[in-house]
């Protein structure tokens, strides 16, 4: 009778575990034109014509700077010249020659033009401005086989910037244009989105503090460069997933700050039609301490877009709430002047504290372990490296993070 009694209970935990579960049915639109952003707290979705802009402008700071091309239009990026000097002369007929680049899937702040060979990607820092300065003429060639030069001639607290249309059939560049794009607009967003096609700035997202998940195309390496459909996640978020659904089974070092660590293989195609992995769960913590537990239940393919999860928030089950408050981690100055940097962090419980500095072709160039168990401003000494963009990854213990900076 016991026996019978505990099957019960279980079976009773486990429908109430479902019972509290929101389903949510989405879509990205036939061919999927549509970009999906998805917020758990408020179950709010909004979506944005994935043809409405070309390429998107970080604007969160005066110095931090990233440029992505828009995957969901198949825009294939070139470097086609280090010397501003051929913007005027560059033909597409060279094409075979250039290197083609890509944006980061696992950071927004790394894009396709910021992979550029100069010192700052697309061009060189300004010691007495402090502007960085276009030095790379870049070729944009578009799914229908048209082309578009493209060139960042400045940045300081915002872009400008200049492009123009290939004509193929007297083999010149017509349609000149220039356009400045500050900082200051469209507050509260990542991304400031410009149409290259409109000649415009347009909204394509909603604030960053109302959205978790973007559901889009973008690339990433499968043995090549693959254009896949995934989430990935706001950067102020980290993701865990497991097969387990107790969120007390996971440490603070399962949940990744990698923006596509929900990504795209919680679907594959089978046989002719889809299949979803709903026994592999997700765990998304927010900034403000919540964690919302979500796994998916159906994708319906490009036909229509349609794709639904369900998702709980397991804040309140977790035994203990420890987000890791005693080890933190700040970064000044940035941009690096001098190539002395300055590591102000403190770590508390941590049995060992490393920091890792990569170049943005992905190779470790700098690796150092710290103090533990203390508040320390440790000073960093970069004066080996060339000037350009770097990836800062510090560790201490539970805690992570990840930071661009820009070596002067």
């Amino acid at each position: 009778m016991k026996k019978i009694n505990l099957l019960f209970l279980l079976l009773m935990g486990s429908a109430c575990v479902i019972a509290q579960e929101t389903t949510v049915n989405l879509s990205m639109g036939a061919g999927y034109s549509k970009n999906v952003f998805f917020d758990f707290e408020s179950s709010q979705s909004e979506s944005y014509d994935v043809a409405s802009w070309d390429i998107a402008f970080l604007r969160t700071s005066t110095f931090a700077f990233a440029e992505r091309i828009n995957d969901g239009l198949g825009i294939e990026v070139y470097e086609a010249s280090n010397n501003p000097a051929d913007y005027a002369t560059i033909n597409p007929a060279d094409i075979d020659n250039w290197i083609q680049l890509y944006n980061s899937d696992t950071m927004w702040e790394a894009g396709a033009f910021d992979f550029g060979s100069a010192e700052y990607g697309w061009g060189e820092y300004n010691a007495a401005t402090h502007h960085v300065t276009g030095t790379i003429v870049y070729v944009l060639k578009y799914a229908d086989g048209s082309f578009k030069k493209f060139m960042i001639d400045d940045f300081y607290n915002g872009y400008t910037f200049k492009y123009a249309d290939w004509n193929a059939s007297t083999s010149s560049w017509e349609n000149d244009q220039t356009a400045t794009l500050p900082n200051s607009e469209n507050d509260g967003k990542l991304f400031n989105f410009y149409s290259l096609t409109n000649n415009e700035s347009v909204v394509a997202s909603p604030n960053l503090d109302s959205w978790d998940l973007v559901f889009q195309t973008y690339v990433t390496d499968l043995g090549i460069m693959y254009p896949v459909i995934g989430g990935l996640h706001n950067p102020s978020a980290k993701v865990a997933k497991s097969t387990n659904t107790d969120v007390n089974s996971l440490d603070e070092s399962d949940y990744k700050t990698e923006i596509n660590t929900v990504g795209y293989d919680w679907k594959s195609f089978q046989d002719g039609s889809y299949e979803v992995d709903s026994d592999m769960y997700y765990f998304l913590k927010k900034e403000n301490g919540k964690v919302f537990r979500f796994h998916f239940l159906s994708y319906e393919g490009s036909s229509n877009g349609n794709f639904s999860l369900a998702y709980e928030d397991v804040t309140d089950q977790m035994s203990t709430v420890d987000f890791d408050s005693q080890n933190s981690l700040s970064l000044y100055p940035n941009p690096v002047k001098g190539k002395i940097l300055n590591l102000l962090y403190e770590s508390n419980g941590a049995e060992k504290v490393v920091v890792e500095i990569y170049n943005t072709a992905g190779k470790l160039v700098v690796k150092q372990q710290l103090n533990t168990n203390g508040y320390f401003n440790h000073q960093m000494n970069l004066n080996q490296l060339p000037s350009g963009v770097y990836f800062l990854k510090f560790n201490a213990g539970k805690y992570s993070d990840t930071q661009k900076i820009v070596l002067n």
